[in-house]
């Protein structure tokens, strides 16, 4: 990359930067790490699917994903003789594992189980033990920073996320340019301009004010979930800047995607979520090109706050859960593997009936990966996730 256009793209993004614009050099470890969190909870069954459970079928009448083979380029791509992946991400992730650059872990998140989008999310961004004291000025990424030499940290956000709080420098850098307006101008205009004048006009102002209101309060209770995270739409666009920043300067980053809240209407092999996979998958690819050799040291994971019910609702959708399945990306990991402890998905393995049970918690799973990746210390992996234990599940 010339260095003009990597200055061009910080000056672009100037307002929102945290931290000093010098261009830097390669970050010193040369290994890197990126946490995509997925705000909303993602729906696993559907995009990791346990094809070979009958259940599965059996709970999700009307949004299942046909198995391998059975329909074209309608039907899953299979991952291994259990498992396979949603056709939305055949040309991207699939693509990926197939060259042995991802891997996943079902059965995974955290024993938090209050099904809050909030308490679970932040939860997660501590990374502290559950039965301690919390302390919300101390993110895990943050404290990470701490035990590394040399590394620089950054969130692609609005605001700093909780995980990247603390004692320790970590960057915020927001590659949003605005907000869409509720409604187009023009179509407003031309309307008020046909009623000018008329007994009702009173009625279309009022109409125009209460579809303003109620976009606004939509809106609104979507950022709540999402937490003013970046949509899957724009996430492509934003993972080719992202690359830029992270092969000339950083090693951690950190950014959130949200829009995985799919209570109505989710779909099967088409429809919101399927959508959604497509813009996620294609921008973890072009993140991945982008990163050009420094791919090789780049590990990505991929998380959500927790899964879904199993059984899909009376709304064609599915409401919130418990495990999920997490995403382990890069250039140098040993993929193209279904990895960590696994049971038989069937009715009797729920948990609590309803759910994916949690046999990988998210600490050990990131913890293992800090470990191999960063070769940390036992002490300092007890100082990022205290009384956690690292779980090595042999991708680097």
């Amino acid at each position: 990359m010339k260095r003009r256009t990597f200055l061009h793209l910080l000056a672009a993004s100037a307002p929102a930067l945290a931290c000093s614009t010098k261009l830097y050099a390669t970050p010193e470890t040369g290994t890197r790490f990126l946490l995509v969190f997925l705000r909303g909870g993602y729906d696993a069954a559907n995009i990791i699917i346990p094809y070979a459970s009958p259940f599965y079928y059996e709970a999700r009448p009307s949004i299942a994903v046909a198995k391998p083979n059975s329909g074209g380029k309608k039907s899953a791509q299979a991952l291994d003789a259990d498992w396979a992946l949603h056709p939305a991400l055949a040309s991207s992730v699939g693509a990926m594992y197939q060259s042995g650059q991802a891997a996943f872990i079902p059965f995974a998140g955290t024993e938090d189980v209050s099904r809050s989008h909030f308490e679970t999310q932040d939860s997660i961004e501590l990374g502290q033990a559950l039965n301690g004291r919390k302390n919300y000025n101390s993110g895990f990424i943050n404290r990470l920073v701490g035990e590394l030499s040399g590394v620089q940290g950054i969130s692609f956000t609005d605001t700093l996320p909780l995980s990247c709080k603390g004692a320790n420098k970590v960057a915020n850098l927001s590659f949003k340019t605005g907000k869409r307006p509720v409604f187009a101008k023009r179509q407003a205009d031309i309307l008020a301009e046909m009623y000018q004048g008329k007994a009702f006009d009173g009625y279309i102002k009022e109409g125009f004010e209460l579809r303003k209101e109620m976009a606004e309060g939509f809106a609104a209770e979507m950022v709540q979930a999402n937490r003013g995270a970046v949509l899957p739409k724009g996430f492509g666009a934003q993972t080719k800047r992202m690359a830029a920043m992270m092969r000339e300067k950083y090693n951690l980053g950190f950014i959130d995607v949200g829009g995985w809240d799919t209570h109505l209407k989710q779909g099967g092999t088409e429809g919101q979520l399927a959508n959604k996979m497509y813009d996620l998958g294609e921008g973890l690819a072009i993140f991945a090109k982008e990163m050009g050799s420094a791919w090789d040291k780049t590990v990505v994971l991929v998380i959500s706050e927790f899964g879904r019910t199993f059984s899909e609702n009376g709304n064609h959708g599915t409401d919130h859960g418990h495990g999920t399945t997490y995403w382990v990306l890069g250039g140098g990991i040993k993929g193209g593997r279904i990895v960590g402890e696994q049971v038989k998905v069937a009715s009797n393995t729920l948990f609590q009936d309803r759910d994916y049970q949690v046999l990988n918690d998210y600490r050990s799973v990131m913890g293992g990966l800090f470990k191999a990746q960063f070769g940390l210390s036992e002490k300092s992996l007890q100082n990022i996730f205290p009384e956690a234990k690292p779980l090595d599940l042999k991708l680097l």
